[in-house]
């Protein structure tokens, strides 16, 4: 087995989770980690001596991303029957996972980058202005508009707790 392939079996689930998480779809995210890998992987060789080949996946799913959402992409066509049948069901469908995918579907994709990075990617404000190419008050007002939006919402909001005896 190639040291690639395993890099992928090892950290393709993490790795999935990173892009299902900007792009808020199964397929999308699947999508998005294929381009990045296909991307980082003639690099492979030469980043991965000092094991910071994952960051550089990372960087490349971020990129990828915010390029997709740049430009409109009309090389697919939506057509009447599927396929394939439905993706096995992961993890993440919980009924809370659901209510925090309906909420960052709501962001834009800077903000869901931006909170992508912060949170679950733990970079840096200075970290993620230099994934993103923007300034870190960009990255400051992405972040602060972006949980003004959550919190605003109605769909984070924590239910009663109290039981009536």
């Amino acid at each position: 087995m190639s040291a690639f392939t395993e890099f992928v079996q090892t950290r393709g689930e993490a790795l999935w989770r990173a892009a299902w998480l900007l792009t808020g779809d199964r397929a999308t995210a699947e999508d998005l980690l294929q381009t990045a890998l296909v991307k980082a992987w003639p690099h492979f060789e030469r980043v991965s001596r000092d094991g910071s080949f994952e960051a550089y996946v990372r960087t490349a799913l971020v990129t990828t991303y915010v390029g997709w959402r740049r430009r409109r992409w009309w090389g697919e066509v939506p057509t009447e029957t599927l396929p394939d049948g439905p993706a096995p069901a992961r993890a993440v469908d919980a009924d809370d996972g659901l209510d925090v995918r309906r909420a960052i579907a709501t962001l834009s994709p800077r903000q869901r980058a931006v909170l992508v990075l912060r949170y679950y990617g733990d970079h840096t404000e200075a970290e993620t202005a230099r994934l993103l190419g923007c300034s870190v008050a960009s990255v400051k007002t992405h972040h602060a508009r972006a949980l003004e939006r959550l919190r605003a919402g109605d769909l984070l909001t924590a239910p009663d707790t109290e039981e009536t005896p």
